[in-house]
Parts: C-alpha cells; sequence; structure tokens
C-alpha cells in the first residue's frame, strides 16, 4: 500500500525522436486528439497514419540511442537522483531508446512530472561528454499502479528487459 498522499507509478521514459506521432507500434497524441486503433501489444493496421509518421520524422531531431556502454550511466544517475530526493523505488531500467521507473510519488502529476524532469536533467548531465545534447523525449505519462498484482506486474515486466540488453536494477540489488 502507498504511503497516505502518494501513489506507485510506472514510468516510462522514452529518449528524444524515437516514438514519435504516426508511429506504427501505435501512438496517442497530446490530448489524445489523434491516436491510432492499436497500441505495442495490439499494433494498429500496417500504414494506419503513415503520412503523419513521415512528416514527424522529417521534423523532428535525429532519434537519440543509447549505447550500452551508456545505459549504466543513465540508470546510476537516475536512481542516485530519486534516492537523493528520498522517493522509495523498486526497478528501473534503461534500453536503447527508453526507461522504466516502478515508484512511490506523490498523488500529483505536475509534481510527479516535475520531478522526472530533475531526473532526466540529472541522467543528461551525467552522460553529455559521451551524449552531447538533448536525450530525452518531452514529458512522461505516468501510469497509476491500480493494485499488488498489478505492481508485481510491472515489476516482472521492468527486470525482463535485461534479455533485451537493457541495464536493470531493482530493490533487491541494495
Amino acid at each position: 500500500m502507498p504511503t497516505p498522499g502518494k501513489r506507485w507509478y510506472h514510468l516510462i521514459l522514452n529518449t528524444r525522436g524515437t516514438w514519435l506521432p504516426g508511429d506504427p507500434r501505435g501512438f496517442r497524441a497530446r490530448n489524445h486528439q489523434i491516436h491510432s486503433s492499436g497500441d505495442y501489444k495490439h499494433p494498429p493496421p500496417t500504414g494506419e497514419h503513415a503520412g503523419l509518421h513521415d512528416h514527424s520524422r522529417k521534423i523532428s531531431s535525429p532519434a537519440v540511442t543509447l549505447s550500452t556502454s551508456l545505459r549504466s550511466a543513465v540508470g546510476r544517475a537516475l536512481l542516485g537522483k530519486i534516492q537523493a530526493q528520498t522517493h522509495p523505488v523498486i526497478a528501473i531500467c534503461v534500453g536503447s531508446n527508453h526507461a522504466h521507473i516502478l515508484i512511490e510519488l506523490p498523488d500529483d502529476r505536475a509534481k510527479v512530472k516535475e520531478l522526472v524532469g530533475t531526473w532526466k536533467q540529472a541522467a543528461s548531465h551525467k552522460i553529455s561528454a559521451d551524449q552531447p545534447g538533448e536525450i530525452w523525449a518531452r514529458g512522461c505519462d505516468p501510469i497509476p499502479i491500480r493494485d499488488q498484482a498489478h505492481q508485481t506486474k510491472t515489476y516482472h515486466y521492468i527486470l525482463r528487459h535485461q534479455r533485451e540488453g537493457a541495464w536493470v536494477w531493482s530493490f533487491r540489488d541494495g
């Protein structure tokens, strides 16, 4: 159970230019003005928003991919900033183009987004010599954890990213 005034969240932080409007894996525009008929688990029909995706790629900066050697530095920087702010965190993973975090935070979306911004900044500064420029996509969409079963499922989902080459940390690691 979360601490009063807080709740558990699954956060997904994407790197810049890696999940654009019109993406074939599915997408939702800000405020759901446009969204595909599918999602990454059940992709939309091929080419559903191909024109939008082509346009998005043309106007976006190049996609940022984190090399295997930088994932650990990014993960440790995220973890360090989170722990310095004394937020309970259960698991983190950092892959080539996104990170997942299972964490307890205030039950206030604006405050969550503000905190996430400080973590992204810390991670960006940590690797700026090796990966200059903007690293992270704007914002994040905090997914509230509904219950213990959802929390457990999310925890195992995050840990499974290690199979794909992600850097992974869990509360069991210390």
